[in-house]
């Protein structure tokens, strides 16, 4: 059993999309990142930097005790190996599926995070600021969408590297993207959309989600903190 510490945010939905495909059992366990829950002394416990999701495995491979995973992508690692499914055992596919997992954690999310950022969320719109990243985003949309030229998904297969990639691209229009621009990005991110994983992973992150703008005090507790801050919860 996996208790998936969560909010439905891109990188919440990386996990459920994972677990959906594979049946594998999983209880949720809401972090509501909005009022601070994220910096409980038993989440930090499992999630040292303090940001969702987190996993605990109740029954690992080894046997012996839980094993907890924090930071998306080795989530959706650790989980593809227990499981067997969508990386591949030779090392060229698996290569394939890493470089790409990697290029999401490393450019794709923190890119377009810094887009909703300063469009969306910064009380003070800095225009240099929001061309920065919005030019950015298309960027990297564009790097995608060669990639999918010549093949279905971006690695061959449906694998990690899809669903790491694909619930940042869900709120395009929001980070100024428009998917007509993007063919290849477009089909794929048609297909991603109507497994029915998909379907279900976002049924139920919509049970935990208001759609409420983003009060003073939420503001506060999502970028408000220093390590000063976090050295006094």
């Amino acid at each position: 059993m996996i208790d998936l510490y969560y909010w439905p945010t891109p990188n919440g939905h990386k996990i459920t999309m994972f677990l959906e495909e594979t049946a594998m059992p999983y209880t949720i366990v809401p972090v509501n990142i909005g009022k601070g829950e994220q910096f409980r002394p038993e989440f930090l416990a499992i999630s040292p930097n303090n940001r969702m999701p987190a996993i605990v495995d109740h029954t690992p491979l080894e046997r012996g005790a839980p094993v907890s995973v924090f930071e998306s992508g080795a989530i959706l690692l650790y989980l593809a190996e227990k499981s067997e499914h969508f990386i591949p055992n030779e090392s060229r596919g698996r290569v394939e599926v890493l470089q790409w997992l990697f290029w999401q954690v490393g450019g794709l999310g923190p890119m377009l995070g810094q887009n909703f950022h300063f469009t969306r969320y910064a009380p003070e719109k800095i225009p240099y600021a929001i061309d920065r990243y919005v030019n950015e985003t298309n960027r990297l949309y564009g790097v995608l969408n060669k990639r999918l030229a010549d093949r279905e998904f971006i690695a061959g297969t449906y694998s990690i590297a899809d669903m790491a990639c694909y619930p940042w691209i869900v709120p395009h229009e929001l980070q100024g993207q428009r998917l007509e621009d993007f063919p290849h990005t477009k089909r794929w991110f048609e297909a991603i959309k109507a497994r029915p994983a998909t379907v279900q992973a976002y049924e139920k992150g919509a049970a935990f989600s208001s759609g409420a703008p983003i009060g003073d005090e939420a503001r506060k507790v999502l970028f408000g903190q220093t390590a000063q801050s976090i050295a006094k919860g």
